[in-house]
């Protein structure tokens, strides 16, 4: 039992770093393009930043989920119902920011537990 959960929670964790990896693959082929290709591929910025000939363009994105209730359980030498867990509610957001300098974009960071 203890090697299923084990396992279960590298499966897990792989699929968010395979996650990751894809959206870093994607907006790689941004880097060394104009701006206009960001802002064709991405839409309006939520924000922009300029300081020292560089212009940073961010783009916020935030979702919030509902996690069900787990159910009531029959549990025990007393007959009965226990309580599972209630509903929770979860907030992703990432913040993908790209820095460009001279019009063409030179990289990007992301942040947050969303991306």
């Amino acid at each position: 039992m203890r090697r299923l959960v084990v396992l279960l929670l590298i499966g897990l964790l792989s699929a968010c770093t395979d996650m990751l990896a894809a959206r870093q693959a994607q907006l790689n082929q941004l880097v060394g393009r104009p701006e206009i290709d960001v802002i064709q591929a991405m839409g309006v910025p939520t924000r922009t930043f300029e300081t020292g000939g560089v212009r940073f363009l961010s783009y916020q994105q935030s979702q919030t989920q509902v996690m069900p209730a787990s159910p009531w359980y029959w549990y025990g030498p007393m007959p009965g119902f226990y309580g599972g867990f209630p509903p929770q509610v979860v907030t992703w957001s990432c913040d993908t920011t790209f820095s460009i300098a001279n019009g063409v974009v030179t990289g990007f960071t992301l942040r947050g537990n969303g991306c």
